[in-house]
């Protein structure tokens, strides 16, 4: 993603949506980064952050690469680690399981992965979440930050659901069903909402959004 789409972006989610427009206005230049590597990395690395902060999960990639002579991950080594071995990483059991169901299921289906960023979001989705462990939130993430699709809504991460309650003044948290009318103005960018709602957790008391309105929807 570039500087001008982030520019044109922005544009388009303070126009649609005043509560976006405050949270913009406080944050300041979007950085989202999205890191293209190989895929099958790209899927280690959303199964080693699934529920951990990014800090942990990037010290956990660190000593895992650096055992394998990564990045990137070579799944031929990666199949070789003993679990004691991927432990020592701080990747917990239920990770390990996962790591090797993913690791079984490219081996099964090798046109999974080649061209994957060819292929729409729904059929990303899909394909990857026949994989076990991997649920809609680590591929909602693979698409983000793997291979930077710009409008990705992850219903189910606990910080855009927490974002949302804060500065919508929700009375509870929002659902997967009342976050997407929330987020409908924000297409086709709602990846980049994604990032300034998450950036919004990190901001002072006083730097919340004042304004509560309830966003304009989309023309369709």
């Amino acid at each position: 993603m570039s500087t001008p789409f982030y520019q044109k972006a922005r544009r388009h989610l303070t126009r649609k949506c005043p509560v976006m427009k405050q949270i913009i206005g406080n944050v300041g230049a979007c950085k989202l980064t999205p890191n293209p590597a190989d895929p099958f990395t790209l899927l280690v690395r959303c199964v080693i952050s699934q529920q951990i902060s990014t800090k942990a999960a990037e010290s956990i990639y660190g000593r895992l690469t650096s055992l394998v002579g990564g990045p990137p991950v070579p799944m031929a080594k990666l199949a070789k680690l003993t679990d004691d071995q991927l432990k020592a990483c701080g990747i917990s059991g239920p990770k390990q399981r996962t790591l090797r169901a993913v690791t079984d299921h490219v081996k099964a289906n090798p046109m999974l992965l080649p061209g994957i960023e060819e292929r729409d979001n729904e059929t990303i989705h899909a394909q990857l979440t026949e994989i076990k462990g991997i649920g809609p939130w680590s591929a909602d993430m693979f698409l983000v930050f793997g291979l930077g699709k710009p409008d990705v809504l992850a219903v189910g991460d606990y910080g855009i659901k927490a974002a949302v309650k804060n500065q919508f003044k929700l009375p509870d948290m929002p659902d997967a069903k009342k976050l997407g009318e929330i987020a409908e103005p924000w297409k086709p960018y709602r990846s980049v909402a994604m990032w300034y709602l998450w950036r919004s957790l990190e901001l002072p008391a006083h730097e919340e959004p004042a304004v509560v309105a309830t966003p304009k929807r989309a023309k369709k």
